[in-house]
């Protein structure tokens, strides 16, 4: 197996970990790879929705997001365009001030801005509608051809294109034994996924749905040791945005 230490992550990632970047003044994350836990059901693990016209339907607000407002019977608008949820999950809005959008439905969010608006002007009805979508980053990572911090278009946040993005697996990797990792409210999240099955059977179930800051390592055994094959990943990542404070 591969082992990788801090110093070759940061240089995948970009980070120069030997020019001073790493000082006490920059606060220092580190993943607890204690709390590991592996999710084999959809709790966690969504698979990848094959109808993207739907996506709108479901698709809830991210940082970074641009929305625009119309309000119905105003065609000269109300002078609220442009709105970005910010790295905190708020969107600074006229008379209003901030508003919790990350995380909201479009018509979730529609409903909450519709309700602190109402309180200035009379408005029969409100329409919110994307404008753009913020960048998602995945960390891709082992045994593909062009490893490092992937950006994301919202309509390719699956493994396959992660994957892809990356080059694709090279002569070495395991794509039967992907490891998916996400960390939620401290606890890391694993699952393994089997690449091979989703490209030349056609398993659906194997092309997991992504969110902005998962993890996927591909190894170049089909024994994978978490503590050593895929912590050092965790902690350079976790390191990575922290300094970049994204």
């Amino acid at each position: 197996m591969k082992k990788i230490d801090a110093l070759t992550a940061g240089i995948l990632l970009g980070i120069n970990l030997g020019c001073g970047v790493l000082d006490n003044d920059v606060p220092r994350a580190e993943a607890k790879v204690e709390n590991a836990v592996e999710s084999l059901d959809e709790s966690i693990f969504k698979v990848a929705r094959m109808r993207p016209e739907r996506m709108l339907e479901e698709y809830r607000l991210m940082k970074y997001d641009t929305i625009n407002i119309m309000a119905i019977g105003f065609p000269n608008g109300i002078g609220i365009n442009d709105v970005t949820v910010g790295v905190d999950g708020m969107a600074r809005l006229p008379y209003t001030g901030n508003i919790k959008l990350v995380g909201l439905t479009l018509d979730e969010a529609r409903d909450l801005i519709h309700a602190r608006l109402s309180e200035y002007f009379k408005l029969p009805e409100l329409n919110v509608y994307m404008k753009s979508y913020g960048p998602r980053k995945i960390y891709v990572m082992g045994n593909v051809k062009s490893p490092g911090v992937k950006n994301m278009g919202v309509d390719s946040m699956n493994v396959y294109a992660a994957v892809a993005s990356a080059g694709g697996v090279d002569n070495k990797g395991r794509s039967k034994h992907i490891q998916l990792i996400r960390q939620i409210d401290g606890v890391l999240y694993y699952r393994e996924i089997n690449l091979d099955a989703f490209v030349k059977k056609h398993d659906l179930s194997q092309n997991i749905e992504l969110e902005d800051g998962d993890i996927i390592y591909v190894p170049d055994s089909g024994k994978v040791i978490f503590n050593q094959d895929i912590a050092p990943y965790i902690n350079i990542y976790a390191m990575y945005r922290t300094i970049t404070r994204d």
